[in-house]
């Protein structure tokens, strides 16, 4: 089973930690990584086969790119590029009317996970699902009404959070996913990388204490100040349960992960240091410590202030969102680490030569190498195909070269 530890020198950096210690009741003494190791799960045990990923010229040129290497020209992808902005995808909603009907259906999944990339020829062809997928696998149940957004039973005391599980054996719980990982290679061949994804602890943790979204993120700031012990022992579980869903999903067939720590970008940066960033790292340690080729990209929301951290976490590619140049960011967190973006998805809805104008402008900006473009967020549910196609073909129309000789 996977031990979450923090070193010695991560416990030095986190400011926080006496403060936030508990001193009493029965959680005292907790600290992150303090669970302890019962034996192997099934997924280790006995590891699926896992999809040839090993390096070479005819690999996918996003991977590619990922792993840093020169490429010849810089790839392309969306956030949330399978979904509501494409009318393939709505025709299917009529068909499969729930969230989790698309997402969990094997052939709905791929379907709609290939949609982007046979309309587009994007280079990435991310799995369709959502950070809240893997949740029954750890006994907690969810929804996701169309309107409203996920939904879910608050989980707030010692007992609830007690309740969650360890999954043992996520081949057992997600069978889809793997199935649809596995049809997506076999599919794209090396015309794109299969990209899997998974939220991060303290994302997961606000849709599991608030009961879905929020603006403000009251219920697990009131945890985080007035019971942080109980908040870490969610932020734990929740590590150690990511670390194996990730892996599973490269075992399945992912090529590359993006981990989402979308509303970390909410927190004060004491409280980032002590309830964000170590759960981060446990994450991102777990799957290179198992597969250390496969590439790992972070994303957070509003994240204009926590590049220089979000570097610090072991991934190899920080995705930006539109408020921080890559000039700027090149600067703050250096060259060794490539960078993902960053394009406003708002640019979309304006006339093609200006796409074109703020497009450019990224790629020349970031330079040939240790960049993936994609936009600063996921793609807004009303942007027109054709100005999606455009940005998606200027893109793989760029020559770095001619533009720089």
């Amino acid at each position: 089973m996977f031990i979450l530890k923090l070193s010695a020198a991560a416990l030095a950096a986190l400011p926080m930690v006496a403060a936030f210690a508990p001193t009493t009741g029965s959680l005292a003494g907790f600290a992150p990584g303090a669970r302890l190791n019962t034996g192997l799960t099934a997924r280790q045990a006995a590891k699926p086969s896992v999809l040839s990923t090993s390096m070479g010229s005819d690999d996918p040129l996003l991977l590619r790119a990922a792993r840093g290497e020169d490429v010849e020209r810089t790839p392309v992808w969306m956030m949330r590029q399978a979904g509501r902005h494409m009318k393939v995808y709505r025709d299917l909603v009529a068909k499969y009317p729930t969230f989790r009907e698309r997402s969990e259906i094997p052939e709905v999944s791929t379907e709609i996970s290939l949609q982007p990339f046979n309309q587009y020829g994007v280079d990435g062809c991310i799995l369709f699902s959502d950070i809240l997928t893997p949740l029954p696998g750890m006994g907690v149940e969810f929804d996701i009404k169309e309107a409203a957004g996920p939904k879910l039973k608050p989980i707030r005391s010692p007992e609830e959070i007690g309740n969650m599980k360890i999954c043992q054996d996520w081949s057992k719980a997600m069978p889809f996913v793997k199935e649809t990982l596995g049809d997506l290679r076999k599919t794209v061949g090396n015309k794109a990388t299969v990209l899997g994804f998974v939220g991060l602890p303290y994302t997961l943790a606000t849709y599991l204490i608030e009961g879905g979204t929020s603006k403000e993120y009251l219920e697990i700031k009131k945890m985080m100040y007035s019971e942080p012990a109980l908040l870490h022992k969610m932020l734990e579980n929740l590590a150690e349960n990511i670390g194996e869903y990730a892996c599973f999903q490269i075992e399945s067939g992912a090529q590359v992960i993006q981990v989402f720590d979308s509303w970390a970008g909410s927190l004060a940066p004491d409280d980032y240091d002590y309830f964000a960033m170590p759960y981060q790292k446990m994450v991102v340690e777990k799957i290179k410590k198992e597969h250390p080729e496969v590439p790992v990209i972070i994303y957070i929301a509003k994240s204009g202030a926590l590049i220089e951290r979000m570097a610090k976490t072991g991934v190899d590619i920080v995705s930006l969102d539109w408020t921080v140049t890559i000039e700027e960011a090149r600067a703050r967190i250096g060259r060794d680490i490539g960078i993902q973006g960053n394009l406003d998805p708002a640019i979309l809805y304006g006339p093609k030569h200006i796409i074109k104008e703020r497009t450019e402008a990224i790629l020349k900006m970031a330079g040939p190498r240790n960049h993936v473009m994609n936009l600063g967020h996921g793609i807004e549910a009303t942007t027109p195909e054709d100005s999606a196609a455009h940005f998606v073909d200027t893109v793989q129309a760029y020559e770095h070269a001619k533009s720089m000789a």
